[in-house]
């Protein structure tokens, strides 16, 4: 319930517009146990918020903003929870975003609540959820508080973090040298590359069968509805920027989620549950294209929003009637905007890529009603509606099944199930290619298929099909008889094979997955370090290691003259428990570090203050940075420049000298 809350709210806070940086928790979080009768024990939690700042109360109704939660870790049978949380006076406000009135806690705030201690000085920890807000941005964080309980041992000076905290905590903060180099590291990432696939998706959902047949007579309303053709090309334009608006809106909430906390799209992107469920559902758009059923939004949605434009009428009436077109052709748009969100949750940029992608689908659709508006007699050139509507969405559903495999590659490399390892992935977008091209050429057939004519197109599109699994073919010996540059980013990396090949195999023989092992090589081999911040779900990634590395003058700088750390951001492979630790961030509250990702992900964050991948970072053995980190550099001529800079630096051999702390 609580996630399903979380979602919920999310999807209706306005947007914020924030920069990637770490923002401070307003909130300062103590707590304190006193014993009551007997074995009963009062726990109190108190909350100090900065000015401007605020928290949601504990009881909140359904629909509105996530509460203050509040939970507790102990062993089991160790304690018992014996009545509900009780919380000071809570502020009562009516919230326009959610339309309702909700409470909340300024300024302090303090929570009770009462449990039965079974097993005498057993350690108790509170943990509270929650999330802080001002005007701009709401921030949502956890704190984990040890408690002193009657009997137990005395809690070290600081009450939020354990000495093995503490410890590890120092071990994962560098002491670098140049550290200037990051203060002039601002990574720009140009979203046109996404307004231009997204406005390309827009032409192709253009031409199916529940929009197309829409614009000659949405068009005809405009122009013959009106008392004069003027008016009329005016509501019509208006029509087309109300339908870009609309779908440019449905970012909002991934602004949002960018302001919360500068991992959580990563984390978005990368999560397996999140990544199968997206396999589940490109797999219901796949067959809902190919025919097998209807996906469409409740069709009350559409009646209510079609009565509302006819009721208000005017600029409010065309804006509900640009809605109405929203919701009855999902069915048909709904798979590529779904395409488009997955893509960009993988992206660098993560929710400003989305807003990019989506402003060119949207801005794709609304052009044709504003430019035939204009143009009325272009409509004659228009082709009629017809079978070949039907060929495109099955088309598409094609392309909705090879993405979906995509996905479940994420899980599987982030879960390292080793189900679709990279030979077998392309095996599989082989046969849906094949497939594909079988479909295209007339030997198969789906439900809402009628009589068909071999024509020239589709047969050229078959064509083209069978020869991209024709190139996909030359992925899968031992060794490739190609890398598959096309590939790069959506097939699993050359290393992930079932040819049990290992990273070294692929990047060079002085190759390493931990921080620690590559300082060690570095100071025994006398060379510099580049740090390869990368993910497993990472396009990027794989962009850069698939067709910029394997560049002669780029590959031998990094076999030769380099060791290279690969730090996996998004590695859910969970650490021994001796490694597993609360990293106690400079405020003093916690971070759970439990897997390989939230290590190096906190690593990046923490020493670097940047959180995109691919990230690359040059320094010697004594942790001096040896020139600016950079981000994404497709251009191979430009990265050589920039490991040779980095190398020049490195053999200049700088006399400050840090030690990293072990």
């Amino acid at each position: 319930m609580a996630r399903l809350k979380y979602l919920y709210s999310v999807l209706l806070v306005l947007l914020a517009f924030t920069t990637q940086a770490q923002v401070t928790d307003p909130i300062k979080w103590t707590a304190e146990v006193n014993q009551q009768n007997g074995d009963t024990l009062r726990v109190t939690l108190d909350a100090t918020i900065i000015p401007e700042w605020y928290t949601y109360a504990y009881y909140m109704d359904e629909g509105g903003p996530i509460p203050t939660e509040i939970s507790y870790e102990f062993a089991e049978g160790d304690y018992t929870v014996i009545e509900d949380v009780v919380e000071s006076e809570v502020k009562r406000k009516y919230d326009e975003t959610f339309e309702m009135e909700i409470g909340i806690h300024e300024g302090s705030a303090r929570f009770t609540q009462s449990l039965v201690q079974n097993k005498k000085g057993a350690p108790l920890s509170v943990v509270v959820d929650y999330q802080s807000c001002d005007a701009e941005r709401c921030i949502f964080e956890n704190a984990i508080i040890p408690l002193k309980v009657p009997g137990g041992t005395e809690i070290i000076d600081n009450p939020e973090a354990s000495a093995k905290d503490k410890e590890l905590t120092d071990a994962l903060v560098l002491e670098m040298g140049n550290t200037e180099f990051l203060e002039t590291n601002e990574q720009q990432n140009s979203g046109w590359k996404n307004f231009l696939l997204g406005f390309l998706g827009g032409l192709i959902a253009l031409l199916t069968p529940c929009v197309f047949p829409m614009i000659p007579l949405t068009v005809s309303f405009f122009t013959k509805g009106s008392e004069n053709r003027k008016r009329g090309i005016v509501n019509a334009v208006l029509y087309g920027l109300f339908i870009a608006l609309i779908y440019v809106l449905l970012s909002v909430p991934f602004h949002v989620l960018d302001s919360i906390n500068e991992e959580i799209l990563n984390t978005i992107s990368t999560n397996v549950t999140l990544n199968v469920v997206f396999f589940v559902i490109f797999l219901v758009f796949a067959f809902s294209l190919f025919g097998y059923f209807e996906l469409t939004l409740p069709s009350s949605w559409g009646t209510k929003m079609d009565q509302k434009a006819t009721s208000l009428g005017g600029v409010l009436g065309i804006f509900f009637m640009a809605i109405t077109l929203a919701i009855v052709s999902f069915s048909c748009t709904g798979p590529i905007l779904g395409t488009l969100l997955g893509n960009s949750l993988s992206s660098d940029g993560g929710a400003w890529q989305l807003t990019y992608g989506i402003a060119g689908f949207g801005l794709a659709l609304a052009l044709p009603f504003a430019l035939f508006a204009m143009f009325p007699n272009w409509l004659n050139s228009l082709p009629k509606s017809g079978g070949w509507m039907t060929t495109v969405k099955v088309v598409l559903g094609f392309l909705e099944l090879g993405f979906a495999f995509k996905f479940l590659s994420n899980a599987d490399l982030v879960s390292h199930w080793g189900l679709l390892k990279r030979e077998v992935f392309l095996g599989t977008w082989i046969l849906l290619s094949l497939a594909l091209a079988a479909y295209l050429f007339g030997f198969i057939k789906f439900p809402h298929d009628g009589p068909r004519k071999r024509k020239a197109v589709p047969v050229i599109l078959g064509v083209l099909f069978v020869a991209f699994a024709g190139y996909m073919s030359l992925g899968i010996p031992n060794p490739p008889k190609s890398n598959l540059p096309v590939l790069s980013g959506f097939a699993p990396p050359m290393f992930y094979s079932v040819y049990d090949k290992e990273i070294s195999d692929i990047h060079g023989e002085h190759t390493y997955t931990t921080f620690e092992e590559g300082v060690a090589a570095a100071k025994r081999l006398k060379k510099p370090i580049i740090i390869d911040f990368t993910g497993w779900a990472c396009v990027n990634c794989r962009k850069m290691e698939e067709q910029v590395w394997v560049e002669p003058e780029v590959k031998s700088l990094l076999h030769d003259e380099y060791v290279l750390l690969s730090l996996y951001v998004d590695d859910r492979e969970v650490l021994p428990e001796t490694e597993q630790f609360n990293f106690v961030r400079q405020d003093g509250s916690l971070k759970s570090i439990r897997n390989i990702g939230n290590k190096w992900a906190t690593f990046q964050t923490v020493n670097f203050k940047n959180n995109s991948q691919p990230y690359y970072v040059l320094m010697d053995a004594d942790l001096n940075l040896l020139n600016t980190p950079i981000g994404y550099t497709p251009d191979a001529s430009e990265y050589a420049a920039w490991l040779k800079q980095g190398l020049e630096k490195f053999k200049e051999k700088p006399s400050l000298k840090f030690i990293f702390n072990q």
